[in-house]
């Protein structure tokens, strides 16, 4: 293995934000695009609604997934961003052996 380990900022790049946004606004719009029927024949009038509508939807979801990401970078701690993340980052920290749930304060 290699000693090259990534760090938060390294993994969180503007241009790989824009991209899943993108991902994501893609997808909602083909999915849209699919489900009303643009690519059977049915019509100019249906065809140009349901693309009026997908671009639509895929511009909301644009705009909603990169508002949400970035407010979800804005939960990192800045000084954490430089550390190399070396262990499961939802997991409580250790704390030298010792279990705060056993401890023997009676106020507890």
């Amino acid at each position: 293995m290699s000693d090259d380990r990534p760090t938060r900022r390294d993994l969180m790049k503007p241009v790989q934000l824009l991209g899943l946004a993108f991902a994501a606004a893609l997808f909602a719009g083909i999915v849209t695009l699919v489900s009303m029927g643009f690519f059977q024949a049915g019509g100019e009038g249906k065809a140009q609604s349901a693309l009026v509508l997908a671009l639509i939807i895929a511009g909301v979801t644009f705009i909603a997934v990169l508002l949400l990401v970035s407010l979800l970078l804005l939960a990192v701690d800045p000084a954490q961003v430089a550390k190399q993340v070396d262990k499961p980052v939802l997991l409580p920290d250790e704390q030298d052996g010792t279990d705060a749930s056993s401890s023997d304060d009676p106020k507890a």
